[in-house]
């Protein structure tokens, strides 16, 4: 079982309030525009870390972290791209990736993460067969009203617990 803390679009923004949060998971995934070498730093040295670099993200963080990351959770298989888009309406860029994956991983529970619009969503995508999340946006730049991140459980199979934890809005951080 592990205890999954999911954020992204933090812009170059630490919140101080993320190592609460980061101390009650057992790993960090980031879906891009951390737009840090240093946060990435700070985030992998808390738990273990993945993440995937955004359109935002510079050469050193596109060094370190991929457009597309997939691997195995447990017995979830995971895919994550900062452009992604939702269930209906997938960006071009991420269709070809979600096709390997459901070919690839015909059994079983399937996780789709993506970031970048900045509007939390979580959505089960019927045609796919798999869980769609984007956990909004974290940092202070963006036009979203609330600041969110996610968190869940993966347990086996089972994607379950997921809460959204809503870090304040932007009018009170400026």
């Amino acid at each position: 079982m592990k205890r999954i803390l999911l954020l992204s679009d933090t812009h170059n923004y630490w919140d101080p309030r993320y190592a609460d949060y980061i101390a009650t998971c057992d790993e960090v995934w980031h879906a891009g525009d951390m737009c840090s070498y240093e946060h990435a730093q700070r985030f992998a040295e808390l738990k273990p870390f993945r993440a995937v670099c955004g359109n935002c993200d510079g050469g050193d963080l596109r060094r370190l972290y991929p457009e597309v990351l997939r691997w195995r959770c447990e017995q979830v298989e995971v895919l994550m791209k900062h452009i992604g888009g939702y269930p209906g309406h997938y960006d071009l860029s991420a269709r070809k990736y979600l096709q390997e994956l459901c070919d690839e991983a015909k059994e079983g529970a399937r996780l789709f993460i993506a970031g970048h619009s900045h509007i939390l969503k979580v959505q089960y995508d019927e045609r796919l067969r798999l869980l769609h999340i984007n956990p909004g946006a974290a940092g202070l730049q963006g036009w979203q009203s609330v600041r969110t991140l996610v968190r869940f459980t993966i347990d086996g199979a089972e994607i379950k617990d997921l809460e959204v934890v809503e870090l304040g809005t932007l009018n009170i951080e400026h």
